[in-house]
């Protein structure tokens, strides 16, 4: 039954008390929890209507956390193990990486010698049945898409898919595995001293897999590295102090902790790292949260490296994961973490929940992402970095040192819709499933590929056609300005699913503004020494 707000408020408040009656103690709070106990009974065994324990002490919970900060979070049980096991490195699935596109889940890649791959199936395979349930034209969501894969290893999956050029329906029996989840997207050798890196989360096997590229790129004599922590929205503390540390000399601090019941706990580096004397630059954007901003705060702060992009999320606070008896967990905020010059850099929360998930768009609104002169920072939020005494702020996420705004002149409003809708996406996938075997006769190495292929008036004829059917109105200005943008977008995405992630981001790097800076400034001693020193 739906329970007005006043009733929803009601429960909350009962509930919270239940939950922590062994955290009470005081002869006040002991009587306020009989009082509310008391309320709860009689609401019970007096109330008019049947009522949802369940229910009501889920929305409790969630109403209870609503009022403490952004990232304190109830976790259903159901959802638990979706939102651990990125973190955890593995999950138990079937091996394929999906996008629903046209209300369609389209089959993107999947994992070599995972479940999926073993049984036959393809890149480019519209799934359309799962479990005999049909799955295509419902208005299905990736959330819950995922959710259906997940499941037990050794547990059986029933889909069924079409494929193109086959008109029948092909059925697969797939039994799950667990299976690697890779926090490192994609790494390869931009020049034969430039190493770069795509990291997109801090998991329990990203120290690992760090290692094992890094380990790689310095016998290859690497003496350059870009660390792409872009989108990054963080992970484990743990992971991004270990990083860190191949980065930061021994006993320098990294971060520290503090709040109201957590003492305070420093992080200082304490190993011989793989790379704490080459030059570095991490690229970081308004999507680089947490575990991400730590490593750019630190390498900030000790003036280790050149930070590039545009200001970070601006996470500060600290959550420790509490079981709750049913399976379900809290995400609670127990501390907030400070940058080695003692920067905060949680960006404030005062207003509610709303005003804080809307302020990317303020941003947005504001021209911070066009502008770096639309930032402000009060004096208060004065800090200064520890070597060269240059001058950073806390407050609200890590300014770059060299700030590179979007693009503008590519990124255009048909652009946009055509990314809002997937229609660069919908072509590219079918594109490259139509002529596979094509690419494999004529382009059977990436470097081939990259060399030869390109995108023909004819191919962006067919394009605009599929943009036409979605309902996109065609703007022959726009187009033009974003021409080159949409053709090498096409490109790496028919890369991304005839090769891997890697392969695709060689191609988009190319012409990414970020990444680019980052090379010149590598490639440039003198200018590296200059943004490091402030001078």
């Amino acid at each position: 039954m739906q329970l007005n707000n006043f009733k929803k408020t009601f429960f909350i408040i009962v509930i919270v008390n239940i939950i922590f009656l062994n955290l009470l103690h005081s002869q006040t709070e002991q009587l306020q929890k009989r009082k509310l106990t008391k309320a709860f009974s009689y609401i019970q065994d007096l109330y008019i209507d049947s009522v949802s324990e369940e229910e009501i002490v889920e929305n409790a919970i969630i109403g209870m956390l609503e009022d403490l900060d952004p990232h304190s979070q109830y976790i259903s049980k159901e959802n638990v193990k979706m939102i651990e096991e990125p973190l955890k490195g593995n999950f138990d699935g079937i091996g394929i990486q999906f996008q629903i596109l046209d209300d369609t889940l389209y089959v993107i890649n999947t994992l070599k010698s995972g479940p999926a791959a073993k049984n036959g199936i393809l890149p480019g395979d519209r799934i359309i049945l799962l479990e005999n349930e049909n799955i295509a034209g419902i208005g299905l969501s990736e959330f819950d898409a995922r959710l259906k894969f997940l499941g037990i290893a050794g547990t059986k999956l029933n889909i069924g898919i079409k494929r193109f050029g086959s008109n029948s329906l092909l059925n697969f029996t797939i039994r799950r595995e667990k299976l690697p989840i890779k926090s490192i997207e994609a790494s390869y050798l931009v020049n034969n001293k430039t190493g770069y890196i795509k990291l997109n989360n801090f998991s329990a096997t990203t120290v690992n897999e760090f290692n094992k590229v890094m380990s790689n790129f310095l016998a290859h004599g690497i003496e350059n590295l870009i660390l792409d922590i872009r989108g990054n929205g963080g992970g484990y503390l743990k992971t991004a102090v270990d990083i860190c540390d191949h980065f930061i000399g021994e006993e320098k601090l990294i971060v520290f902790t503090e709040g109201k019941h957590s003492l305070k706990e420093e992080k200082l580096a304490n190993i011989s790292g793989y790379f704490e004397n080459g030059r570095l630059t991490i690229l970081i954007n308004e999507g680089s949260a947490s575990a991400s901003e730590i490593v750019a705060g630190a390498v900030q702060d000790w003036d280790r490296g050149v930070i590039i992009g545009r200001r970070s999320f601006g996470k500060g606070l600290v959550q420790r994961p509490l079981s709750l008896p049913d399976g379900s967990k809290l995400r609670l905020t127990i501390a907030q973490y400070y940058t080695p010059s003692g920067r905060s850099i949680q960006k404030p929360y005062n207003n509610g929940n709303e005003d804080y998930n809307h302020e990317l768009i303020e941003r947005y609104n504001h021209g911070e992402l066009l502008n770096k002169d639309s930032i402000h920072f009060p004096d208060s939020l004065k800090f200064e970095t520890l070597i060269s005494k240059r001058t950073v702020y806390g407050g609200g996420g890590i300014m770059p040192d060299i700030f590179i705004p979007i693009d503008t002149n590519v990124y255009t409003n048909y652009y946009q819709e055509l990314l809002d809708k997937g229609i660069i996406n919908l072509y590219s996938l079918n594109y490259a499933n139509k002529n596979r075997e094509l690419f494999k006769q004529a382009y059977p190495t990436f470097d081939r590929y990259i060399a030869e292929f390109d995108i023909s008036e004819e191919m962006f004829g067919d394009f605009l056609v599929i943009a036409k059917k979605n309902e996109i109105s065609f703007n022959e200005k726009e187009f033009q300005r974003s021409k080159t943008k949409i053709r090498n977008r096409i490109i790496a995405l028919i890369a991304l699913n005839v090769f891997d992630l890697t392969e695709y981001y060689q191609i988009v790097n190319k012409e990414d503004l970020v990444f680019q800076k980052a090379i010149k400034v590598l490639s440039d001693k003198k200018l590296y020494k200059k943004v490091l020193s402030g001078k």
